[in-house]
C-alpha cells in the first residue's frame, strides 16, 4: 500500500503523524510524498481555529478529488478536527472512507487491514515513529498529551482530553531513538510543557526530565516549546541556565496583557506575574530570546484593553509575537459570550499589533548583529540561530553552504525583516555519515497506542 500523509496544525500533530506512518510501514505500507501517486491518503487535521479547520477541509476535499479521478483508493481523515466534528464531517463529506478522532487512531491499522489494504505486522520492522524526508536533523518530542487549564477560548481539552504525562523512561528512550535517526535538534512539545509530571506524582517534573535528556543523550540542541509562565520555576531556570545544550529560547504563550481580558479568558497568569516571570527568566538565562502569542478581539476587549496590550508589548520587547484574531469555538466557555468585537476592528487591531511587533523584532534582532554564536545548518546556505525555532522564526542566510545538521560558529552580520545574515567562521561538528543502527521506523511500544 502506497500511503501519503498530509499533516496540518501544530508540531504535536507532526509527532502523531510520524507515529501513524511508522505503524503503517510496520504493516507493509510504503510512503509516497505525492498524494496523486498514493493508494491511500491520510489527512491529519487541525481543529484549533477556524482558519486551521478550513485548511483541513480543503486538504480532505483535494484528496477526495484524486479518489474521483481513480488514482486514490481511499481517503482517511484523522485527528483533532475529526474528534470535534465527526458527525458534521461525515454528513458533508460522504466520499471520505474513514474518520478517526484523536482518541481513536489506534484503529487506523485494523480498519485498513479489514479493507484488504494492509497486511500483518512485519516482525523485522516494529515501530510507531518515523520521519518524512531525507534530513531528519530537526525533530519533535511530545512529553504529554491533553490539557487541564480550561482556557475559555480553547477547545483542546475537548479534542485531546485531560493532561497525561508520559513516563520519563519512555521520553528518554524516544529521544535516544530520535538521536539514532540523526536528530541534532529536538523540540520538546506539549499543550503546556511546564505542566509535565504533575499528574504522575512521582517527583519528576520538567527540570528532572531535562536533566535526564542531557545525561542520557548527546543531542546538541534541546528547545522548549509551549510553557505557561506560571510553570517557570526557579528550579527550571537553574537547569536551563547551567546546561548549554538547552537552547536559550522560550516559547511562552501569553494571549493578552490586560487583566480584565485574562480573567475572562480564564488564563492563570496576570500582567504582574507575566512581567515578573519574564524578568526572572532574562536575569537567569543571559541572551535568551522569548516568543509569545496574543489573541486580539476576544469578547469584551475594549479599546483600553487593546492599548494596554500594546503598551505591555512595548515594555516587554519580546523577540517574536504570534498574533491571531479571536474566533468562536463550539463547546468552549467563550462561545457562550457575546462576540461583540466587529471583525473589522479585530483585523485593524491585528494589523496594529503586527506592525508594532515588527519594529520591536527589528530592534531586538539588530542588537544581535556582531555577535559570534553557534548556528544549526538546515542545508545549503540556510541555518538557524538559537533564537529561531524551526519553521516559525525565520532563517539565517550563511555566506556559504554547510551540510544539514552541522553546528557552525557564525558571526551575525545583519538582519532582514525576520531573518539574519551571517558569516561562517568554522564548522564545530557535522552530522554522522554512518548508517543508523536502527531503521527509520522506531519502537516506542511502551508508550501505548501512538503515545497516548
Amino acid at each position: 500500500m502506497r500511503v501519503a500523509l498530509i499533516t496540518l496544525g501544530c508540531d504535536k500533530n507532526t509527532v502523531d503523524s510520524e507515529r501513524y506512518l511508522g505503524a503503517l510501514i510496520e504493516h507493509g505500507a510504503v510512503q509516497v510524498h505525492d498524494p496523486a501517486t498514493a493508494d491511500v491518503v491520510v489527512v491529519n487535521t487541525c481543529g484549533f481555529i477556524d482558519a486551521a479547520k478550513r485548511e483541513s477541509i480543503d486538504a480532505i476535499v483535494s484528496a477526495t478529488k484524486l479518489k474521483e479521478d481513480g488514482t486514490v483508493q481511499a481517503v482517511i481523515a484523522v485527528g483533532c478536527m475529526v474528534q470535534r466534528h465527526e458527525a458534521e464531517l461525515r454528513e458533508a463529506l460522504p466520499e471520505v472512507d474513514l474518520f478517526l478522532g484523536a482518541a481513536d487512531t489506534e484503529q487506523l491499522v485494523p480498519q485498513l487491514q479489514a479493507r484488504g489494504l494492509l497486511g500483518p505486522a512485519d516482525a523485522l520492522h516494529p515501530g510507531v515513529r518515523t520521519y518524512s524526508g531525507d534530513a531528519p536533523h530537526v525533530r519533535y518530542l511530545k512529553l504529554s498529551e491533553g490539557c487541564d487549564h480550561g482556557c475559555a477560548f480553547c477547545a483542546i481539552p475537548l479534542m485531546r482530553g485531560k493532561h497525561r504525562s508520559f513516563a520519563l523512561d519512555d521520553v528518554v528512550r524516544e529521544a535516544q531513538l530520535l538521536e539514532l535517526q540523526g536528530a541534532r535538534e529536538v523540540n520538546l512539545v506539549a499543550q503546556d510543557l511546564a505542566h509535565y509530571g504533575r499528574d504522575r506524582r512521582d517527583g519528576v517534573g520538567l527540570p528532572e526530565a531535562l536533566e535526564a535528556l542531557i545525561r542520557d543523550t548527546t543531542i546538541p540542541w534541546i528547545r522548549l516549546m509551549y510553557l505557561y509562565s506560571a510553570g517557570i520555576t526557579p528550579k527550571l531556570l537553574d537547569v536551563i541556565a547551567r546546561e548549554p545544550r538547552i537552547v536559550r529560547y522560550l516559547d511562552m504563550p501569553m494571549q493578552h496583557a490586560a487583566d480584565a481580558v485574562l480573567t475572562r479568558m480564564r488564563r492563570p497568569e496576570r500582567q504582574r506575574t507575566i512581567r515578573e516571570k519574564v524578568a526572572r527568566y532574562r536575569e537567569a538565562v543571559q541572551g535568551v530570546a522569548i516568543r509569545t502569542t496574543c489573541i486580539v478581539g476576544f469578547p469584551g476587549e475594549t479599546d483600553a484593553d487593546f492599548l494596554e496590550l500594546m503598551a505591555f508589548l512595548e515594555e516587554m520587547r519580546f523577540e517574536r509575537v504570534g498574533a491571531f484574531t479571536y474566533s468562536e469555538q463550539e463547546g468552549t466557555h467563550a462561545a457562550t459570550m457575546d462576540d461583540d468585537v466587529p471583525e473589522s476592528i479585530k483585523r485593524e487591531r491585528l494589523e496594529l499589533l503586527t506592525e508594532l511587533q515588527r519594529s520591536i523584532t527589528d530592534e531586538r534582532y539588530s542588537e544581535r548583529v556582531g555577535q559570534t554564536v553557534v548556528a544549526l545548518a538546515d542545508g545549503g546556505k540556510q541555518a538557524r540561530l538559537p533564537w529561531q525555532a524551526d519553521d516559525i522564526d525565520g532563517v539565517t542566510v550563511l555566506d556559504r553552504g554547510v551540510a544539514a545538521g552541522s553546528l557552525v560558529e557564525v558571526e551575525v552580520t545583519g538582519t532582514d525583516d525576520y531573518d539574519f545574515t551571517a558569516v561562517v567562521r568554522r564548522v564545530i561538528s557535522a552530522p554522522s555519515t554512518a548508517k543508523p543502527e536502527l531503521p527509520r521506523y522506531l519502537p516506542v511500544a511502551s508508550m501505548g497506542a501512538f503515545g497516548r
